[in-house]
């Protein structure tokens, strides 16, 4: 077989594996470490030492020098260096106070307050129950970035209320799964950070460029929630007084400011000091992880355990990111070297794509990549197979990374796989089935769609912002 065949069947036995079920970030170093140890076989370096033996040495130095030579090959010199290049990756030290700023917003007691008032606020609009449901789901996820909390907790606060309220069961699913995934695309996103360590973009350009397209989609959902209740008033009949008191507007007011304002001024103070060049992303994050500690106490629900699992939680989620760049840099050198990056661009290329065909390609393939695998995964090991390509077709690094963030949004939604569905389902109510989930988040799903089609017709959206702010 010939160096490219070989990194073929590298790819595709990796892809069986995945699918087979083991542990991708160890699955991507085992398997880089295997094929780079052949790629990199040089028999003449490794065992070199063995041409200062004399006559009259032993067994124990001839095998003491054939161990030294079997680990004398350059893939293991590839592994360390890639792993110090990830751990001192200045990108990537914004992922663990992200998380943990998320992590302490979480369990601040913030979110049910934060329903509650918007729940009165909106009381007389169509849906208004769904509507708050959405906000706070956009606001938390925007906090936390992290869709399987943001899901779970609203299922636990948002879903009950709705019911009782006699919203529709697959209508109230649907709004709590959609809201719960926009955190991986709006700004401060996590994805972003990820992306952008990938990419070598500007992740201050990644969060200017992605603020609009967040905004039009949290726009659609809104449209589509109050437009069904509108036209289908059953899925969401008005609250009743004893659902929903009628308090004066002193008292509102009273509730938006100790509720709403806190978490909205930390993540616009957060957005606002990386955008407008006060701070770095991760001495924003820092700013971040310090404010919702000071939120947690403000709220007095900060106790010795809940900062335990916050510590800890974001310690186990960014080793996880940090061994998958790990993994994902050493498999994709050795892919690289033995030319199979060379075999998928000259394919690419010979398919004469005009650079809308490419992008829809791309997306397509990301959106199927999306049921089996989480966001990370895609990011990290997949989206750099199309970056080489991105210069060919004259694509933007930049807008492609938003298109790549609006597409994984369909990765939590999209039946059979959609893990906001399996969240929800978890801590639902059992006479809700999970077909009644699925059937609720399609019209999101199609809200993705129309947005992805208004960044493929208009790609200002993307770019205005980032131009506006910091020029061509």
């Amino acid at each position: 077989m010939t160096d490219p065949q070989v990194a073929l069947m590298m790819l595709g036995l990796f892809i069986v594996f995945v699918f087979l079920g083991f542990p991708i970030a160890f699955t991507l170093m085992a398997m880089g470490i295997g094929f780079g140890y052949y790629a990199y076989f040089d028999a003449r370096r490794m065992w070199r030492a063995f041409d200062r033996l004399g006559e009259d040495a032993g067994t124990w130095d001839q095998w003491s020098l054939w161990f030294e030579g079997f680990f004398n090959n350059r893939i293991f010199d590839l592994f360390v260096n890639q792993t110090f290049t990830v751990m001192s990756n200045e990108v990537l030290t914004a992922v663990p106070l992200f998380l943990f700023m998320g992590y302490i917003v979480e369990r601040a007691n913030i979110v049910d307050r934060l329903f509650s008032t918007l729940n009165i606020a909106a009381r007389n609009m169509p849906g208004s129950m769904g509507v708050a449901a959405l906000i706070t789901c956009a606001l938390f996820a925007t906090a936390t970035g992290i869709v399987g909390a943001v899901v779970t907790l609203m299922g636990l606060l948002a879903l009950p209320a709705m019911l009782k309220a006699r919203y529709n069961p697959s209508f109230a699913s649907g709004i709590i799964c959609a809201g719960g995934t926009l955190g991986i695309l709006i700004p401060p996103s996590i994805m972003l950070i990820v992306y952008a360590a990938a990419s070598n973009v500007s992740i201050v350009r990644l969060y200017a460029a992605a603020l609009l397209p967040g905004l039009t989609l949290v726009g659609l959902y809104l449209v589509y929630v109050i437009g069904r209740s509108i036209i289908q008033p059953s899925v969401a009949p008005r609250p009743s007084r004893e659902e929903v008191p009628d308090i004066p507007v002193s008292q509102l007011m009273l509730m938006i400011f100790s509720s709403f304002v806190p978490l909205a001024f930390l993540i616009l103070a957060v957005l606002g000091s990386i955008l407008f060049g006060l701070a770095t992303p991760t001495e924003a994050a820092a700013i971040g992880a310090l404010g919702g500690i000071l939120l947690a106490f403000a709220y007095r629900a900060m106790t010795w355990q809940r900062m335990r699992e916050s510590v800890y939680l974001t310690v186990r989620t960014t080793a996880m990111v940090c061994w998958l760049f790990v993994g994902s840099y050493t498999f994709s050198a050795v892919f690289s070297y033995l030319g199979g990056e060379h075999i998928i661009s000259d394919f690419v290329q010979g398919l004469n794509l005009s650079p809308l065909m490419f992008l829809l390609l791309a997306q397509l393939i990301i959106f199927l990549l999306g049921w089996p695998l989480e966001w990370s995964e895609i990011i990290i090991i997949f989206v750099p197979i199309f970056l080489p390509l991105l210069q060919f077709f004259e694509v933007d690094p930049l807008f492609f990374g938003i298109l790549v963030a609006l597409n994984l949004q369909t990765s939590f939604l999209t039946p059979p796989m959609a893990m906001s569905a399996y969240y929800l389902k978890g801590i639902a109510p059992p006479e809700i089935k999970l077909t009644q989930i699925f059937a609720g988040v399609m019209p999101f799903l199609f809200c993705v769609f129309i947005s992805m089609a208004l960044m493929y017709v208009y790609p200002q959206i993307v770019f205005y912002l980032p131009e506006l702010i910091y020029g061509r």
